[in-house]
């Protein structure tokens, strides 16, 4: 009797815990649509009342109802991301290109441990890349090119082992290219790399490596 008990409470346990999940998701998702602009309703599913965001347009879930995508590329959405999306713990694909996202990018976005692909490339996105990001060592694609980002490429980006491509062209990033992201160059970690138009010091073209397929650093003017 003791041992029916036992597995009852942990089968209610674990209801309870991916309830909790699911009510944050949906937290943190109307609490960033209430900072959007969105005049093609491309959001109107988004209903802060749902039990979870899985019925919703644009977002994927697993099948224990945690969010894993959410695609909202050329969407005519505008406004800040937030840092409650820090709280997407589940995401693997978060895709926002070809809007007008601006603001900053929250150091927040660095809680995704789950993140496998992140496109916010032609956006207007302001600020620099949070040092935080060297925490998503499940990255395998980086995006944030086209936008209006500033300040030095963060040596931590070098913890980013699993990374495959990062596009960062089209932005106005300062200073070198560390050498953390360089190593990953050399050991053929990334695959397709662009640093171009920007105001970086110094010159990187042509790598030797037969897995990268371009290597583009414009000096700085």
């Amino acid at each position: 009797m003791a041992s029916r008990v036992l597995v009852y409470f942990a089968f209610a346990l674990v209801i309870a815990v991916a309830s909790v999940n699911c009510n944050t998701e949906v937290d943190a998702l109307i609490a960033w649509k209430n900072k959007l602009s969105d005049p093609n309703n491309v959001l109107g599913s988004w209903d802060p009342n749902s039990a979870n965001p899985c019925t919703w347009s644009h977002v994927t879930c697993s099948d224990q109802n945690n969010v894993t995508r959410v695609d909202l590329g050329v969407a005519r959405l505008s406004g800040p991301l937030i840092p409650e999306l820090g709280n997407l713990t589940f995401v693997q694909y978060l895709v926002l290109f070809g809007n007008s996202i601006n603001g900053t990018i929250p150091k927040e976005i660095g809680h995704l441990k789950n993140l496998i692909r992140l496109e916010l490339q032609f956006n207007i996105l302001t600020g620099s890349i949070p040092d935080s990001f060297g925490n998503l060592t499940a990255l395998k694609f980086l995006e944030l090119s086209n936008n209006n980002l500033t300040g030095p490429i963060p040596a931590s980006l070098g913890n980013l082992t699993s990374l495959q491509t990062i596009n960062l062209n089209n932005n106005s990033f300062t200073g070198t290219i560390p050498i953390e992201v360089l190593g990953l160059v050399r050991l053929a970690v990334i695959r397709v790399i662009n640093f171009s138009n920007n105001k970086l010091d110094g010159s990187v073209h042509n790598s030797t490596s037969g897995f990268v397929t371009s290597v583009i650093q414009d000096p700085k003017a």
